[in-house]
């Protein structure tokens, strides 16, 4: 298909000279420019799809050059980046070096923050409204946030909206109702908006009924009808915008978001109105690509596909080995299968993290929060001071999102909770909103917690069945990769005890979780070359193994090696754990993320950058080894 319309879309401003067959016609384009990135690539999908006609009547009726646009969980942004003219480079989207799947204030201004997590664009919309009305009060500048109905439960989304509603700024919120996040909305507010879709139209308190029938005949909706239904209206309003009226929002919806001539008239209609504003519209995640309407989980982030002559699906690459989350998920069935205080608590993750089955055959003791991080673990302290054994399953960069009740509900109370971080380490073309690179060193400071990353896919089970056993909080973390098998002895798991695979009389390389594989394959070519090198699978960042850290230092360096950031990490803990036993430092490197915001790539590509990889590690201890003989050598 040819992208005769895209291919001239320089700017947002040349969609005002579009009428609305050319607008549905950029549709089509921008829809067919999604499946040419999926084909090559894993990509967000689904979400894009849906919010197409919406992102074009946006930017047709605001200009937001001036005005403020927040896509809340920016996985949607690709419409937008393909209007705000950036079509010419999509087909580098989430490749090292090109564009970001995430809206990115550095390839574009029409990108105001890069946001890849849930629930922050009401606050942050606000503070933009805020500081304009402030710094340039005759502009009049607008303030526009589109949040989705599976981010909505978030805490800070009513925080927000309680602010908002008592500085009583003109602020529009578009709630994009596609009744999903990832998965199936879940809880209170799921239910709450499922009424909302059977209710009429609906368009702010009774107060407003002469601002109502003064307005909305400009929709094309005679004036008789809309007195016939607002009778009607006022019945169904409790199952309407009840709940975003009282909090001090005028409700107007819900409307179809896939009928562009219809967007605009709302937006248009709602643009200039004072003070907060919801407008409800309802969107099909996957519109105009019928498998992902049918099954917008699958096709959130699908796996690279094309399709054939008869215009089926096929997949373009064929599928790889077991990753560590399938292993760790099938673990976890089987410690639910034998003990039945274990529960599983996710965070509307139940595809992501693989959990299924779980759900599927333990529906008493899977509990999916929806996108509230925070109320899990709290939950999960709960259950746990019940006696039960809770396994909190969330991406290592969203349990963030939680960070004061990890402290307060879990481990001031010393509670056998265990935490699996999935995502631990780098993800690769979702880049730096979604690398799990921080949880060694802010799951570590806590008392009580005990810290633990498998180095391999042999370690999962046991480490697992080491957590439930344990009474106190522990955390295992694991990446978004092919889970490794590593050939041995498995020693079995002990708390504090590293497992110790060569032992080395130049050095030791102390792996810390998955790169495990890396430092055996490092030390295999450093023994080639003459180099005596061991490797030792830390297993634990806390409490370290201080004993394997004494013996290593007594005879020659330690490399750490975790992808982690390097400030706060276990190569940290390595390094105060020398200290405590009046060890010299000096042989000690740590390899580990540096202090920066890495940006998307390839996996494999990252590690090779950060020196990471294999060579990355070799490369540091054959410098070591340089500096020992010179030091020898100076000795004689």
């Amino acid at each position: 298909m040819p992208f005769d319309i895209l291919s001239e879309l320089k700017s947002p401003a040349m969609l005002r000279d579009m009428d609305d067959k050319q607008q549905v016609a950029l549709a089509e384009e921008i829809r067919e420019a999604l499946l040419t990135v999926v084909s090559d690539r894993a990509a967000h999908f689904a979400s894009n799809l849906g919010v197409v006609e919406l992102c074009i009547a946006l930017h047709t009726i605001f200009d937001f050059s001036k005005d403020r646009l927040i896509w809340d969980t920016g996985h949607q942004v690709y419409p937008h980046k393909l209007v705000t003219g950036r079509f010419e480079e999509f087909h580098t989207i989430r490749r090292r070096g090109g564009l970001m799947g995430y809206p990115n204030p550095v390839e574009s201004d029409y990108d105001l923050f890069v946001t890849g997590h849930a629930g922050a664009s009401v606050s942050t919309v606000l503070g933009l409204k805020t500081a304009d009305d402030i710094l340039y009060p005759g502009e009049n500048r607008k303030s526009v946030a589109v949040i989705g109905d599976g981010a909505l439960p978030s805490g800070v989304v009513f925080e927000a909206m309680n602010n908002a509603a008592g500085l009583n700024k003109d602020l529009l919120v578009i709630l994009n109702d596609n009744k999903m996040g990832i998965c199936p909305r879940v809880g209170g507010i799921a239910s709450y908006l499922d009424k909302a879709r059977v209710a009429p139209f609906y368009n702010g308190l009774k107060r407003d009924v002469s601002w109502l029938l003064n307005k909305l005949p400009v929709v094309g909706e005679p004036v008789e009808h809309m007195l016939g239904q607002f009778k009607e209206a006022l019945k169904t309003f409790f199952h309407g915008g009840m709940l975003f009226e009282e909090m001090g929002f005028r409700y107007i919806g819900p409307i179809d978001g896939h009928d562009i001539t219809s967007l605009k008239r709302y937006l248009q209609m709602v643009k200039d109105v004072k003070g907060p504003v919801l407008l409800h519209v309802f969107t099909d995640k996957g519109h105009g690509f019928e498998p992902a309407v049918k099954d917008p989980v699958k096709f959130h982030t699908p796996a690279p596909f094309c399709r054939d002559e008869n215009n089926e699906i096929v997949p373009a690459k064929k599928g790889g080995s077991q990753a560590y989350t399938n292993v760790v998920s099938g673990s976890i069935h089987q410690l639910m299968q034998n003990d039945d205080r274990v529960c599983v608590l996710t965070a509307a993750m139940c595809a992501g993290n693989d959990l299924g089955q779980i759900r599927d055959e333990f529906p008493e003791r899977f509990f999916d929060t929806g996108i509230c991080e925070g109320h899990a673990v709290a939950f999960a302290g709960g259950m746990a001071k019940s006696g039960m054994r809770p396994i909190v399953d969330i991406y290592s960069t969203f349990l963030q999102r939680s960070f004061d009740h990890i402290f307060q509900e879990v481990a001031l109370q010393n509670l056998p909770v265990m935490f699996c971080m999935d995502r631990a380490g780098l993800c690769g073309p979702d880049g730096p909103t979604h690398h799990g690179v921080f949880d060694n060193s802010y799951m570590r400071i806590f008392p009580n917690m005990v810290v633990m990353a498998p180095g391999d896919a042999n370690d999962v089970a046991p480490m697992l069945e080491f957590g439930l056993q344990h009474d106190g909080p522990t955390s295992l973390r694991y990446p978004k990769a092919t889970a490794v098998e590593i050939e041995r002895d498995v020693a079995p798991v002990e708390l504090g005890k590293a497992e110790t695979l060569s032992w080395g009389q130049t050095g030791n390389i102390f792996a810390c979780g998955a790169l495990l594989h890396s430092a055996v394959d490092a030390a295999r070519s450093l023994q080639a070359d003459g180099i005596d090198v061991g490797v030792v699978n830390a297993r634990f960042v806390k409490p370290v193994d201080s004993e394997a850290i004494r013996r290593a230092l007594e005879t020659g360096f330690i490399i750490t090696v975790e992808e982690n950031a390097h400030n706060g990490g276990f190569g940290s803990a390595v390094l105060e754990a020398a200290n405590q036993m009046g060890l010299p430092t000096d042989r000690i490197r740590i390899l580990a993320i540096p202090d920066e915001f890495v940006e998307h790539g390839d996996r494999d590509e990252l590690l090779h950058d950060l020196k990471l990889d294999a060579d990355g590690i070799a490369a540091t201890a054959r410098e070591l080894a340089s500096c020992l003989t010179s030091e020898s050598a100076s000795v004689a």
